[in-house]
């Protein structure tokens, strides 16, 4: 084995999974430990740590205090998801991008919305509405809810060019998020926006960031019908 290849804690990654998924370690098996690990692959041990953390928050192994590490039993896949500019999306699929405005204004939201971002029921927030295009045709349209107590300088954005989407993903930082996927049927003014009939099955992405203990904003996708999704696992 040629110990200049694994200097880095990627390489140690790889070699460990092409050890699980060659079967030279079977599930539930316990591994060498980091130590061990560390002379066999002639690295520092803090560099097959990083390795051994990154595949055990992926679900591949499991690992426990004083019990070692182990290939785990029954891995779960976990895919990783972006929170994605739409305007990069569609121009990565060589469309035009299109934005519209339709609406803006600071009011306070509807009880279940407050309820979810955990503010104040009369708080209010900046409530925006939007179209997007690609190549003229709707793409997705955006109904966000920004929490201005915690992205003040939400206010005096107009969003009139640049969408709440691309704009907070440059300016409002977040820690954690909430992401649920599901298909709805299209509500008349929904429809109308999106052409397409009403009651059209919409692909739906509801998603709601933080920021530690603060909601930064809440945010319903609604995509015309043939969006997919793609993600990595």
């Amino acid at each position: 084995m040629n110990t200049q290849t694994f200097r880095n804690w990627q390489r140690v990654q790889e070699e460990v999974l092409r050890r699980i998924h060659a079967r030279e370690w079977l599930p539930g098996d316990l591994i060498p430990n980091e130590a061990d690990l560390a002379i066999e692959f002639g690295c520092a041990r803090s560099t097959v740590n990083r390795a051994l953390r990154s595949l055990a928050d992926s679900g591949l192994l499991d690992r426990r205090r004083k019990a070692g590490t182990r290939v785990a039993a029954e891995p779960v896949a976990k895919a990783t998801l972006n929170i994605a500019v739409i305007r990069h999306e569609i121009e990565e699929h060589g469309a035009r991008y299109g934005y519209m405005l339709i609406a803006r204004s600071l009011v306070a939201p509807p009880l279940h919305i407050s309820g979810a971002m955990q503010t104040q029921p009369m708080q209010e927030m900046l409530h925006v509405r939007a179209l997007h295009l690609a190549d003229e045709t709707p793409y997705a349209f955006e109904e966000r809810w920004v929490n201005p107590s915690v992205v003040p300088d939400a206010l005096s954005e107009g969003f009139e060019k640049l969408s709440a989407n691309e704009w907070l993903l440059k300016h409002a930082p977040y820690t954690h998020g909430d992401i649920a996927f599901s298909s709805v049927q299209a509500e008349p003014e929904v429809a109308e926006i999106l052409d397409v009939p009403p009651h059209s099955a919409l692909f739906a992405i509801d998603r709601l960031t933080w920021d530690n203990q603060a909601s930064v904003t809440k945010v319903c996708l609604l995509f015309a019908p043939g969006y997919k999704l793609r993600t990595q696992i």
